[in-house]
């Protein structure tokens, strides 16, 4: 049985509030060692929201314009070490998704709506600036906007454009709610994967910066919704963000904790009907750009402790889950020592755990927009990226416990 200790309304001065942009891509994260954090839950509080005009999207520089603007330099250490391993595990998939990692004036910006905000002509107006709906059920003339106070659960909703533009970051004001989060559109398959409906107890283990828990709040509305964050920044940029989206009359289902969650499925043991696991990885968009080579070594260097770290989470997980519950791994990583082969390792050391196909509709359906790799072994889904559809990367397989 879950605990609800509800604290007073968290004090947000001298806390810098981060960008949300490309929210479903996270590096290493810091501070799973050790004993666990003491867990407290936060009860958030805000005000209704109000309206902000939708302003139009920045192109991303041209290659004429780029060349003449300061580029993000690449860590070679790190480019060296992914083209040593990627060109074995991907073959000549690693050399278009390379090209694309490499230049961030490509990147696709994805444009989830917040369906708790006023998105009066939101809608209109991103279609007529060229952006058109990543899901086919949310393309139809038949699906248009009705407010959250309307009592109609309207689907998830999220835009994409042919071209790297982005829209301008909405800022943090208190009492007020955004209108859109900007995301990799690849970190939704999770999400879409775990297929949450509403009144049922969900986990999001390793939830900051929050994009997948708010996408999963646009989906439906759980009977709980349990984020955790053990890394203590990330977790206030985590209670940040679901202040900036989320509603006074939802968040009293909401619990967000600070703790390991290697621990949650030891204290909390079948009491969830879902989890989510976005596991902390080498997040490849980000390591290929370390400031500094020591750095990128470091990071190399701890890499190889990740797997060891992502399996006891799914385990913590697939504990935390009831029987016949299921739970969703994923990263952002090509890294297939992070993917299959710690699937490959639960599915052998964790009894009565079994690996479960995602929909063929869900796949075909987003194969429109994303490239899907060739696995070995066939473990999930790994979503590449190439030029002209540049989401990912992004691995995701399902797992349900039977026992």
């Amino acid at each position: 049985m879950l605990l609800l200790i509800f604290l007073s309304k968290t004090k947000w001065k001298g806390f810098s509030f981060m960008s949300e942009s490309f929210g479903g891509f996270h590096g290493f994260k810091k501070g799973f060692g050790g004993q666990p954090v003491n867990s407290f839950s936060h009860r958030l509080h805000g005000n209704a929201s109000t309206v902000q005009q939708l302003t139009a999207p920045e192109p991303r520089p041209s290659s004429r314009e780029s060349k003449c603007r300061p580029r993000r330099k690449v860590c070679q250490t790190v480019l060296n070490h992914f083209d040593s391993q990627y060109s074995e595990e991907l073959g000549q998939q690693w050399l278009s998704a390379r090209d694309v990692l490499l230049n961030p004036c490509c990147w696709q910006f994805g444009v989830l709506l917040n369906r708790f905000s006023d998105l009066t002509g939101v809608l209109s107006q991103l279609k007529s600036l060229g952006y058109y709906s990543l899901l086919p059920q949310t393309d139809s003339p038949n699906c248009q906007y009705k407010p959250f106070s309307s009592g109609i659960h309207a689907p998830l909703q999220c835009l994409v454009h042919k071209d790297p533009l982005r829209l301008p970051t909405q800022r943090h004001r208190p009492g007020w709610l955004k209108q859109y989060y900007l995301l990799n559109a690849a970190s939704l398959l999770p999400v879409l994967a775990l297929g949450v409906k509403d009144g049922e107890k969900v986990l999001d283990l390793c939830s900051a910066p929050g994009g997948k828990a708010l996408a999963l709040l646009q989906a439906a509305t759980p009977g709980l919704l349990h984020c955790n964050e053990v890394d203590k920044s990330r977790y206030e940029w985590l209670l940040k963000t679901l202040e900036s989206y989320i509603p006074p009359s939802l968040r009293d289902t909401i619990i967000v904790t600070n703790m390991d969650g290697r621990a949650i499925g030891g204290s909390q043991s079948e009491s969830y009907d879902k989890v989510l696991v976005d596991a902390p990885c080498s997040n490849d968009r980000s390591w290929l750009f370390s400031p500094e080579a020591q750095q990128g070594e470091l990071w190399l260097r701890e890499r190889v402790q990740l797997p060891h770290l992502q399996k006891e989470l799914l385990c913590s997980a697939l504990a935390a889950v009831r029987p016949g519950g299921q739970v969703v791994y994923s990263t952002c990583t090509l890294s297939c020592a992070e993917n299959q082969s710690v699937i490959e390792e639960v599915l052998t050391s964790c009894p009565g755990v079994e690996h479960l196909d995602l929909e063929e509709e869900l796949i075909g359906s987003l194969s429109k927009h994303f490239t899907f790799a060739h696995l070995q072994p066939p473990l999930g889904h790994l979503v590449l990226p190439q030029q002209g559809r540049t989401w990912g990367p992004m691995f995701v397989c399902s797992l349900r416990r039977i026992s």
